[in-house]
């Protein structure tokens, strides 16, 4: 009997894929669903964030925002082309992903600008440390994982409960209300065209996960992909945590007229 996965039923039914995926998916359920539904996302969507967390949570998720398609390029680099089961799959999606990620840095700048974090301080302000641990922690598992792995943590779980929090966010008006009618699109956009998209983008991602593992990996294989599934809603939670309790707001140290940024006197 063939070990090999082949999707035959709807790709948005858990009951399509193997067992040993339904079973991570439903141990790794709790722990998506306290991010999905952190405080932060439900007093964003009620528009009642203070302006301290706001600031942070942009400055501090800004450079997984940015390298996102960073992530998938270095998961492209595992695609063997032809010669696996999963492999064209996955060299498909990565480049389209890669291609729809390239609006999304923009939009964010839209977003945050909108809600009054300038563009000087969300690409340069000094961030908690805690906001960081996300971003470094997409970076190694797509350097260092296996391909499956390496979506596992990013193309299903990253994408997926992003999804999840800005349908949230949309799911009233409050919010989107909130902005001025001249700036309301741009800033609602980066919300909107997640809440809408990452419906079936997690889903293609599991499937070509499932395809690229087979319906009997060994238990080491599951481990690894269930530990990088939990370690990206962990460091998600981090980064929301650190937000929320935030206290300032994060701002680029000004410099009097005439004195130069110390990153432009690096380039000197």
């Amino acid at each position: 009997m063939s070990d090999s996965f082949t999707r035959s039923g709807e790709l948005t039914d858990i009951a399509s894929y193997p067992s040993w995926a339904q079973d991570i998916v439903a141990e790794c359920d709790p722990a998506r669903r306290r991010v999905a539904a952190h405080e932060i996302f439900l007093l964003m969507r009620d528009a009642k964030v203070s302006p301290a967390p706001l600031a942070t949570f942009f400055v501090g998720v800004w450079p997984v925002i940015e390298q996102f398609p960073q992530y998938m390029a270095m998961s492209l680099l595992k695609v063997q082309c032809g010669r696996a089961r999963g492999h064209d799959q996955a060299r498909r999606y990565l480049i389209h992903n890669i291609r729809v990620e390239l609006n999304h840095a923009d939009q964010w700048l839209e977003w945050a600008s909108a809600s009054g974090v300038s563009r000087d301080d969300l690409l340069h302000a000094p961030a908690p440390a805690e906001t960081t641990a996300l971003s470094h922690w997409c970076w190694h598992t797509c350097e260092r994982d296996a391909l499956a792995a390496a979506m596992a943590a990013t193309n299903y779980a990253i994408e997926g409960v992003t999804g999840d929090w800005a349908a949230l966010v949309c799911s009233r008006d409050t919010y989107e209300d909130s902005f001025e009618p001249a700036v309301r699109a741009k800033a609602m956009k980066w919300l909107k065209l997640h809440a809408k998209y990452d419906d079936t983008h997690p889903w293609q991602a599991l499937d070509i996960i499932c395809t690229l593992v087979g319906t009997n990996p060994n238990r080491g294989y599951l481990d690894l992909i269930r530990s990088r599934i939990m370690s990206s809603y962990d460091y998600m939670r981090m980064t929301l945590d650190a937000c929320l309790t935030a206290t300032a707001v994060p701002r680029l140290i000004r410099y009097t007229a005439g004195e130069s940024h110390p990153l432009e006197r690096l380039r000197d």
